[in-house]
């Protein structure tokens, strides 16, 4: 299996660009447009397609998009002016996790709740909560930790703006409330860790959610 990384620098003077980054339905067409055609409905999860939107720091705040794909994408398919985009092979990434190993990590997640039946009918609350402050964190623990291999040893969340987006086939609006995790966590299971790296943690992956970026930790001498 190949796991391939690619980092697209948009132009923000393009206006595709601008609109894109604007619309997190936009984005995912838009980076789908890089795969084969005549995948069928499933395409993004046969692909394993997710991507992260950063804002850089600085004068300059260049934006960049992250985007992890089991196929390598055709970067001859973004427009000319888009921008530049490099692609790197990272199939050996999920063989170095191992038990023990300190890892930094990176994930843009869509923390919620989802009551059950019963809790529902007597309060009225909607099928999905978004999450926020404490209560995400509490989510990400609990991500981690019981269903992703980790055992963090620091965690920083940082709230995110809500994404946004409309979907041709049904005009339905999509609304992501956001949180971004990171910091440091040993790995306590392997192969636990690798599904999420290749599926990704969460709702949204479609739009911008649950990619999950990992490093080794390097302790500073």
């Amino acid at each position: 299996m190949t796991l391939w990384l690619t980092r697209i620098q948009p132009d923000l003077r393009y206006r595709d660009a601008r609109r894109d980054l604007a619309s997190a339905v936009g984005m995912h067409h838009r980076l789908m447009m890089l795969f084969p055609d005549g995948l069928g409905p499933t395409a993004r999860n046969q692909l394993g397609v997710m991507f992260r939107v950063e804002e850089g720091t600085g004068p300059a705040r260049s934006t960049s998009i992250l985007v992890q794909s089991r196929g390598r994408p055709d970067l001859d398919r973004l427009p000319s002016a888009y921008g530049t985009a490099v692609t790197k092979d990272i199939s050996t990434l999920p063989d170095l996790l191992t038990t023990g190993l300190t890892v930094r990590y990176r994930i843009d997640a869509n923390p919620v709740r989802k009551p059950g039946h019963t809790t529902r009918a007597a309060t009225k609350a909607k099928s999905v909560i978004p999450l926020s402050g404490p209560d995400a964190d509490d989510w990400w623990v609990r991500q981690a930790e019981q269903r992703s291999g980790l055992k963090l040893t620091s965690s920083h969340s940082t709230p995110l703006a809500t994404s946004h987006g409309e979907r041709s086939q049904d005009k339905r609006h999509i609304t992501l409330a956001r949180t971004r995790f990171e910091g440091t966590a040993v790995v306590t299971n392997p192969q636990l860790l690798r599904e999420r790296v290749l599926e990704g943690i969460g709702r949204g992956k479609s739009y911008g959610c649950g990619l999950l970026s990992l490093a080794p930790h390097r302790q500073a001498r």
